[in-house]
């Protein structure tokens, strides 16, 4: 299954690693499918939200392919992120999660 639309308001999303420019083992900043627009990566840590009980949770980094410029966003700001999707891979034995995102703005 592919671009499969994720809700991540119950988790706090914090940047760990500052947006750039996505590029391939080349060099090459990397295009969204059929344009000439560049895409970016930035990584988050995601952390849920406390429950009403104070318990937490464990959290998890999440590299993140966005579709659109980011802006002014730091490492260590709280963000949030718009149209959210993520896909299952598989390549040469190996498997995961890729995650996509229309757009990160920050909160507050």
């Amino acid at each position: 299954m592919r671009n499969i639309p994720v809700n991540l308001g119950g988790f706090k999303l914090r940047v760990v690693e500052e947006p750039a420019l996505k590029v391939d083992q080349e060099g090459r900043v990397q295009t969204a499918y059929g344009t000439d627009d560049p895409l970016y990566t930035v990584a988050v840590f995601a952390k849920p939200v406390a429950t009403e009980d104070g318990y937490r949770g464990k959290g998890e980094e999440l590299k993140i392919t966005l579709s659109a410029n980011p802006g002014e966003v730091a490492e260590g700001d709280l963000v949030e992120l718009s149209g959210a999707t993520v896909s299952h891979w598989e390549r040469d034995g190996r498997s995961g999660l890729s995650w996509k995102a229309a757009s990160l703005k920050p909160v507050g």
